[in-house]
């Protein structure tokens, strides 16, 4: 039940799965400054903000940084509430990647969720940017108030995360569905009863005004920016609030601004089924498929197998492997092709031939943090929710979740109506104190990179458009593929075009698509 409301970014599975790219991390790391790209300095920005005199002593307050392996790490204070900034304060975790070379300046980086940690990204700063990126940036790495190891809010036990992502999502008996709204009701009500108080301000505004701290905090007159995924968001709001301060921002697999969660979940579950469309048709054509037939006949057999896990779950140690989980596994591998497909064929046909779950729950506990021992590694769960309601407030009944269900059984019949149950979690969810912000322009910023994937299952590539579109300095640059998010993914025309614009501030041309 828990990817009712997808995540839109890979956080710590994303980042297991750059340590399992080594080998091409270490060719990469082979690679100098492109003679064809020069290093240019980041212009210092024209405009400036006010700086509220309240807010004088986070902006100067002095920051020790410690070792911590490859990196470095310090602790930010930061204002609960911007609004009373004389109350509680909130410790921000920070990691830096100095650069290889010599720096222009900081370049701050979100893996998306949200719930990721930023803090773990920048540390694989070798795998998550280029060489010569790396060779003229400090990579930095915030983790948003609430999440990972910056005073980390937890809500939720083990055991009812278990619950939540056991629960059927697609319930077809008067039962299931009253199950579904028990356990959907039961995470705002648990959040609201037992959560810190930061829950009330988990809003990405506030994590937009956390970043500017902490630009400032590292000597930075521009606020340079990679997001990937809900990152893109994170990073348009801050364009939003402080358009003088944007220095080389990319935003890449966007979620814009503008979108209900109901609009949302829409355009996931049409993006997710085009996904597995293409997973299906990709099986097909390999020796190790365990289904037969033409790409749509291969769909349908898949969607029948975990189906039938319905009235026949499969028993994997004291564990049972049902068809919400085996759904959400499913899903979960499916956003990028290249290293997703081979582990989910191989876990289908584990499942298939030999009525085996255990491959198909390892890669969903991975995906979700799940460890061996029953307890799940980070609050990623607590935080995805407690941002995303705040951000997409919603208040859905019954009868409109179960008309939309129904809709996109037909529309997106794999993850449509999964996906649409999800809704019912938002609703009467604790009182966020500070608004979101809900259409980003930026105006008067120095130009966005938008970055696109015309496949993307988890954030579609009219997102992208539309995002590039709204803002009033952008440029859209898109790849032509099945990926979740682009850059470094695999093309080397989408690399070169953000390389150029990270190091020299050169903009592809307008319309440029990556093939």
């Amino acid at each position: 039940m828990r990817w009712s409301v997808t995540r839109t970014g890979g956080g710590a599975s994303r980042r297991r799965r750059l340590l399992l790219t080594g080998a091409m991390a270490l060719v990469l790391a082979g690679c100098g400054v492109p003679s064809s790209v020069e290093v240019m300095p980041i212009p210092v920005p024209s405009m400036t903000a006010d700086l509220a005199p309240s807010l004088e002593v986070f902006y100067g307050q002095q920051v020790t940084w410690r070792n911590c392996g490859d990196a470095e790490c310090a602790t930010v204070k930061v204002p609960m509430d911007y609004a009373n900034p004389d109350g509680r304060t909130i410790d921000l975790a920070v990691t830096r990647v100095r650069s290889t070379g010599t720096a222009i300046g900081s370049l701050f980086v979100n893996p998306g969720g949200p719930g990721g940690s930023a803090v773990d990204y920048a540390k694989a700063a070798s795998q998550i940017v280029s060489p010569s990126v790396l060779d003229a940036y400090d990579i930095v790495g915030v983790d948003p108030r609430g999440v990972a190891k910056s005073d980390p809010m937890r809500c939720l036990t083990d055991d009812k995360i278990d619950e939540l992502v056991e629960v059927d999502a697609t319930p077809d008996s008067a039962s299931e569905e009253a199950r579904v709204v028990s356990i959907s009701e039961l995470v705002g009500r648990t959040c609201g009863e037992t959560a810190d108080p930061v829950i009330g301000f988990m809003g990405t505004v506030n994590a937009a005004r956390d970043l500017d701290i902490v630009r400032a905090l590292v000597g930075d007159s521009s606020f340079n920016y990679l997001g990937k995924s809900y990152g893109t968001y994170l990073g348009a709001v801050y364009a939003e609030l402080f358009p003088g301060r944007v220095g080389r921002m990319v935003l890449d697999g966007v979620l814009p601004a503008d979108l209900g969660l109901a609009e949302v979940t829409r355009g996931q579950a049409s993006g997710f089924e085009e996904a597995f469309a293409d997973f299906a048709r990709d099986c097909s054509e390999q020796e190790d498929c365990p289904f037969q037939g033409t790409p749509d006949e291969v769909a349908q057999q898949i969607r029948d197998a975990l189906t039938a896990l319905d009235a026949d779950p499969i028993e994997v140690g004291e564990r049972s492997l049902n068809e919400g989980l085996a759904t959400y596994a499913v899903l979960t591998y499916l956003y990028f092709p290249a290293n997703d497909y081979p582990q989910l064929r191989a876990a289908l046909a584990a499942l298939v031939n030999d009525r085996d779950g255990t491959q198909l729950l390892n890669l969903l506990d991975g995906r979700i943090n799940r460890g061996p021992d029953g307890r799940y590694l980070d609050n990623s769960t607590d935080a995805f929710y407690a941002v995303t309601c705040a951000d997409r407030k919603s208040e859905v009944s019954l009868e409109q979740v179960r008309a939309l269900a129904k809709e996109l059984s037909v529309e997106s019949p794999t993850f449509g109506a999964a996906l649409a149950w999800g809704l019912l979690i938002c609703n009467d969810w604790p009182v966020s104190q500070d608004p979101p912000i809900t259409r980003v322009k930026a105006s008067g910023s120095a130009p966005i990179l938008v970055v696109s994937t015309t496949h993307d299952p988890a954030t579609p590539y009219a997102w992208g458009e539309r995002l590039a579109g709204q803002l009033d300095n952008a440029v859209l640059l898109s790849w032509d593929g099945y990926n979740h998010t682009a850059y470094l993914e695999g093309s080397a025309c989408v690399t070169d075009a953000v390389d150029a614009y990270l190091l020299a501030g050169t903009l592809p041309k307008a319309g440029l698509v990556c093939e």
